[in-house]
């Protein structure tokens, strides 16, 4: 059963076409608009959610298995300073996500703006803490773990990718 669905306005207007039973949206160039079922927007909000929450889930998960490694190959110092590099690109982006969940469930108009801005305080704050970081190190940081404990974080949507998880 296939319905179709027009964005906003205030995006690029166009139609899609969307199949209710696999959730696919393709392009279509009718102009019948669908109003969504509550059931569909819940159904809908809730499958975004779990992909939010996946991707955290899984950028957690690169992080510790990083600082496992650091830890293995240099010990504690290694292995808390790649903890320290996760957690200085995974807060902002928990901070982001949380704020998009709450977006999300409180049924306003995503708009691609804010998104954007979002992502801009997200980048800013991260980049504030990996300077704060390089400011306050006072000898005891292993740079090499602390890189890979962010890179591993950046990376985490690889072991949804392996997983076949992807939102």
């Amino acid at each position: 059963m296939e319905k179709l669905v027009t964005q906003d306005a205030n995006q690029t207007g166009s139609n899609f076409l969307l199949n209710t039973e696999s959730e696919h949206i393709s392009n279509e160039s009718t102009s019948t608009p669908l109003v969504l079922t509550a059931e569909q927007k819940l159904r809908m909000t809730q499958r975004a959610a779990r992909g939010i929450v996946r991707t955290l889930g899984a950028q957690a998960v690169m992080g510790v298995v990083v600082a496992a490694v650091a830890w293995a190959v240099g010990g504690h110092t290694a292995a808390l300073s790649a903890l320290l590099g996760a957690a200085v690109y995974w807060v902002p982006n928990a901070l982001f996500a949380l704020r998009l969940l709450m977006r999300l469930f409180s049924g306003k108009t995503a708009t691609v703006g804010a998104f954007f801005i979002g992502e801009m305080l997200k980048l800013g704050t991260a980049l504030v803490l990996l300077v704060g970081v390089a400011w306050l190190d006072t000898g005891w940081l292993v740079w090499l773990a602390f890189l890979a404990g962010l890179l591993g974080v950046l990376k985490g949507y690889v072991l949804l990718l392996a997983l076949g998880k992807l939102p």
